[in-house]
């Protein structure tokens, strides 16, 4: 049987390890805990977070005890790791109010029940209770300056000449707060193994460090790969922007759709990151994507598979038959919301209600709108069957709009051959 530790290398989740070796003999001693840390620097983790995640879940459901660290105090400080400018200090209230929404968010990953129930905790519960001088002799004794400029995010900072912005020391510090992390989880569950991106080995090898001078015990430290687009992005950003994990953020649609959009240079990977298929079944689903690309079969089962693990089978469902509406499919049923969110991309024009009160001809509206260039290739246009008024066939060309021939008395939605949409706004 293949160990959880192979299946997560085999899928390409597993980077480093401090030392495989005695890491494979602790996972054969039973419910070990593993714990994975979260900083709240904002109201709702983002995609990019979602690798430690699924690594924490497959760990969890091969048995293992998943222990959740949301940043509380961390989250006050910022972790310079993989940055070149130091991050904005946020507010006590504001990281109260993120660590309450990302507790939420995590919360529907994992089992809190059973023998290997995972934990979720908060490292300010611990930290808030050390004074500076208990700190600096505790803990900051046992660390060298020599052994933190070392570590390769530190380095990095000081070596960046075009900034110059350096490091400050309260991001110095915040690897000896990581560290002590694992050092209070060991004592406390008994937590043998920390996980994190690859940006956070420093950090973890410090915390390993930190047990063993004071425990006298090895632990352990995984790394999970930064992931990037075949482009070189940075994952989960799209110019700049973030697709978050809270609906209210990024809408179910639109992170579906954004999986959806994947190159078929990266959802072979995505899928053996963000879904639970077995590895023999993402390689039948390669191999026959591979057969005709153009059918993006591979991205539609990648866009449904982890819109259902964040949003539920019904969200998903709902963005399906949303999705069926650029093809073709029936509009009558979908909220104003929705068909904004479904055609944001697409022209747009506004047109006075009252032009249509009485009604309209369509083929005074598609020169009205200049959708057409004169009443001729309207008319052709309809006559040939290319024009839809919300996704039904227009091809009288006597046909006659009206208030009610729109969607909710305020949207239509024009098609004039496959694929070329506008949206008209009715105010």
């Amino acid at each position: 049987m293949t160990s959880v530790l192979e299946t997560l290398l085999q899928r390409g989740m597993i980077e480093q390890i401090s030392n495989k070796e005695e890491l494979i003999k602790e996972l054969q001693r039973g419910v070990v805990p593993i714990y994975i840390g979260f900083d709240p620097t904002a109201t709702s983790l983002h995609v990019g977070h979602l690798l430690p995640v699924m690594v924490l879940c497959h760990l969890q459901r091969a048995g293992y005890k998943p222990i959740i660290l949301v940043g509380g105090a961390t989250g006050m400080i910022g972790d310079p790791s993989g940055r070149s400018t130091e991050r904005k200090l946020l507010s006590a209230e504001d990281i109260e109010q993120n660590v309450r929404a990302i507790k939420k968010q995590l919360g529907k990953f994992f089992t809190f029940e059973g023998t290997n129930a995972a934990v979720m905790v908060n490292n300010n519960d611990w930290l808030k209770e050390l004074s500076i001088i208990e700190w600096l002799r505790e803990i900051g004794k046992y660390f060298s300056i020599n052994y933190m400029l070392s570590k390769e995010s530190v380095k990095r900072r000081l070596e960046d000449k075009e900034r110059e912005t350096g490091l400050s020391y309260t991001e110095f510090s915040y690897m000896l707060m990581q560290a002590y992390d694992f050092l209070h989880l060991y004592d406390n569950h008994k937590c043998m193994i920390q996980g994190g991106g690859n940006d956070q080995w420093g950090n973890i090898t410090a915390g390993i460090d930190l047990v063993r001078k004071l425990r006298q015990t090895e632990v352990f430290g995984i790394t999970f790969p930064l992931v990037t687009t075949s482009n070189g992005e940075k994952f989960g950003k799209s110019a700049g922007n973030a697709f978050w994990i809270d609906s209210e953020l990024t809408s179910p649609y639109k992170f579906y759709q954004y999986w959806l959009n994947s190159t078929d240079d990266d959802v072979e990977k995505m899928l053996k990151y963000f879904t639970f298929l077995e590895l023999d079944n993402i390689e039948q689903i390669i191999s026959e994507h591979r057969q005709d690309p153009s059918k993006r079969l591979a991205q539609k089962i990648l866009s449904s598979e982890i819109t259902k693990i964040i949003h539920g089978e019904e969200a998903l469902q709902k963005v399906i038959k949303a999705s069926n509406v650029l093809f073709g499919g029936e509009i009558k049923d979908l909220t104003i919301d929705q068909v904004l969110e479904i055609f944001d991309d697409v022209p747009k024009r506004e047109l006075d209600k009252t032009a249509i009160s009485n009604g309209i001809n369509v083929i005074e509206l598609l020169t009205k709108i200049n959708l057409c260039a004169s009443k001729r290739e309207a008319r052709d246009l309809v006559s040939g069957g290319g024009v839809y008024i919300n996704n039904e066939k227009c091809a009288n060309i006597n046909y006659t709009i009206t208030l009610e021939s729109a969607i909710s008395e305020r949207l239509l939605v024009i098609r004039i051959g496959k694929k070329n949409y506008c949206l008209i706004n009715l105010i």
